[in-house]
């Protein structure tokens, strides 16, 4: 058996001096381009500050606690960058803290201090891609691999293989398969020499994970389970500590934490440039519905949205004030009656605009679920499967299911499907994605009505 590897205790502290060293080069580096750039602002003669607060800065990255320096095994690329960029974001922001504490801020550049910021974390991450990219090499021909016995048989331990098999690089072999817990089969990990073992059973099967844990009782080989719940719909799976217990989250929000504050952030600040951007075609559009038929210029209507809470969404009115006078049905919209000019907003979906003033209020997202009325809420919730699990975020403008098309009179298992996919994969790149999408093709579509 191949046990090639490196001296894993030791890669932490190489990666930590690497790290401040890599900070230290930058600070100098900016420091040199800052005299290139020759503004009107010299540096001081005396550096000794500067010098300061890049040691400073590299010794409180290096060496206070963090998962930035765990395994990073099986674990993909952006994850890791992102964990570093928070890292030294939150320790720059630190430093601010410090020097404006001691009205000290004025002392140095701004423009090194921005210089340094951008130019470590660029070397940062080229050196984390660098390693990343070595290991993967590496481990694809067989150096550094960890060996794992696999328990179990059922879709969970087949899962696991098919993700072992498209991800070599990874760094994991399975060196022993015993797909029946049982006592005979289960002799077999006594003895074997891997590193880990992966028991792929049923969350229920309480006898066969007791007794593959009394199996391994004198094994020192770190032991993980993989539960077999692919029977069940999961929205952001994982495990949470609460109170020292660890407990499986089988259906969570991504809005917690610095998700929401990041979510925030970003329908803020978009929601009022893009209200700067589109203010005088919202005059226009209010005056053509003034113009074009008597009545109010927005329609206010009733809408589910985060933790079912109802909101009143707005949308420049489309149809003449006494359309809904008989009752509400959903769907049908090519058929509901508008004016001439509420057809033509409708069918570019700027009658959607001022659902921005919804965001910037908080009551919406510019990115998630299309929301709907209580009284369908009510009945869809009983027809659809895990229809209610859309408003576990906010309702937005567009969504991932908008882009695709899936709007209108589509079907709406379908969308639900779109919407779900968008809850368990949130990111802000995806959220950036579906802006970019919308603009290109999500405002004009032939299920808009």
């Amino acid at each position: 058996m191949n046990r090639i590897r490196f001296s894993d205790p030791w890669v932490p502290y190489i990666a930590r001096l690497v790290d401040a060293a890599v900070i230290c080069g930058s600070g100098y580096l900016a420091l040199h381009v800052r005299r290139l750039l020759d503004l009107s602002i010299e540096l001081p003669g005396d550096l000794s500050g500067y010098y300061g607060l890049i040691t400073i800065a590299a010794i409180m990255f290096a060496a206070l606690p963090t998962s930035v320096y765990r395994s990073w095994r099986g674990s993909q690329m952006p994850s890791m960058l992102a964990g570093v960029a928070g890292r030294w974001a939150g320790l720059l922001g630190l430093l601010l803290l410090w020097l404006f504490a001691f009205k000290a801020s004025e002392d140095f550049s701004r423009v090194w201090f921005v210089l340094w910021a951008a130019v470590a974390l660029a070397c940062l991450w080229l050196e984390r891609l660098g390693i990343y990219l070595l290991l993967r090499v590496l481990r694809r021909r067989g150096f550094n691999l960890r060996h794992v016995a696999l328990v179990g048989s059922g879709p969970a331990a087949e899962n696991l293989k098919h993700q072992l098999v498209s991800a070599g690089w990874s760094g994991y072999k399975v060196v022993l398969s015993v797909p029946n817990a049982d006592a005979m089969a289960l002799e077999q990990l006594a003895f074997a020499e891997v590193d880990e073992v992966w028991l792929a059973l049923p969350l229920g099967d309480d006898a066969a994970i007791r007794l593959s844990l009394y199996a391994l009782r004198h094994s020192t080989a770190t032991i993980r389970f993989a539960p077999d719940m692919f029977t069940l719909r999961l929205i952001n799976h994982g495990v949470s500590d609460v109170l020292g217990v660890p407990m499986f989250d089988l259906s969570t929000s991504p809005m917690t934490g610095t998700n929401q504050l990041v979510k925030w952030f970003e329908d803020k600040v978009l929601s009022s440039l893009i209200l700067l951007l589109i203010g005088p075609l919202m005059i226009f559009l209010a005056l053509g519905v003034k113009l074009t038929s008597p009545g109010p210029v927005f329609y206010r209507q009733e809408r589910v949205g985060l933790n079912n809470k109802p909101f009143h969404m707005l949308k420049f009115r489309s149809m003449p004030v006494d359309t809904e006078k008989s009752g509400v049905q959903w769907g049908g919209s090519a058929a509901k009656a508008t004016t001439r000019f509420g057809q033509f907003i409708r069918k570019a979906s700027l009658d959607e605009l001022p659902q921005f003033l919804n965001v910037l209020k908080g009551e919406m997202s510019i990115v998630g679920p299309r929301p709907e009325r209580p009284m369908f809420v009510e009945q869809f919730k009983e027809e659809i499967p895990d229809y209610m699990k859309k408003h576990m975020v906010k309702a937005g403008i567009t969504g991932w299911a908008q882009v695709h098309g899936w709007r209108g009179d589509t079907d709406l298992t379908t969308r639900i499907e779109y919407d779900l996919y968008y809850i368990e994969n949130w990111s802000l790149w995806l959220d950036l994605k579906i802006v970019v999408m919308t603009v290109f093709k999500g405002f004009v579509n032939k299920n808009a009505y």
